[in-house]
């Protein structure tokens, strides 16, 4: 079954920009600049999106950045899956997971919130059985710092230059998951060392 929308989960707003929590936006910017794909605002939709005729599954798919903040990224995604007729099951999500290392990619189906309030809209407002595309900002350091704090400080300079090295895997990983499906992504992904 092919992937019809991608959505990259993030804070709108250039004090937001380059924090942990917007590497779903970080991410999905990469792709669409990777692919000279231009952001349009639907503001009934409550999101930038851009479609992509070319991607490697074949068929045309929509990407997403929800403009609600992140908190109310459900409210986007919901809209955009009734109003272009996209099951849940069609839809991956990008989003930052403080349980992965930074540097990592994990891939999966289901599962709970894991503390990721975008995540907690999104299984309210559309339910459970979207693709998670996650990726790592961890450890929390220093370890006793507020989780909310954590994910929205801005990467050092340290963790800037680990995601700008690892944005290819990042890119080739969707592509894989694009044109293979998700078990392929999950086995190549998942397993892979950490790339620093």
């Amino acid at each position: 079954m092919s992937i019809l929308l991608v959505a990259g989960l993030g804070n709108p707003g250039r004090e937001y920009a380059n924090t942990r929590h917007n590497l779903g936006f970080i991410i999905l910017d990469a792709l669409a600049r990777r692919h000279a794909l231009p952001w349009k605002m639907q503001a009934a939709r409550h999101a930038e999106i851009t479609r992509w005729d070319n991607p490697p599954g074949g068929a045309p798919l929509l990407l997403a950045k929800p403009q609600t903040y992140m908190n109310e990224s459900g409210v986007a995604l919901q809209s955009l899956a009734r109003y272009y007729k996209i099951p849940v099951a069609q839809i991956a999500v990008i989003y930052d997971d403080i349980n992965i290392d930074l540097g990592l990619v994990k891939v999966s189906r289901n599962g709970s919130a894991g503390g990721h309030n975008g995540i907690a809209s999104i299984l309210q407002h559309l339910g459970d059985g979207f693709i998670r595309y996650r990726i790592g900002i961890g450890p929390k350091r220093p370890p006793k710092m507020d989780l909310k704090d954590f994910v929205l400080g801005n990467l050092d300079t340290n963790q800037q230059t680990i995601v700008a090295n690892t944005l290819p895997h990042y890119l080739n990983g969707l592509d894989i998951l694009l044109e293979h499906g998700t078990d392929r992504a999950m086995n190549t992904l998942n397993r892979r060392e950490k790339n620093t």
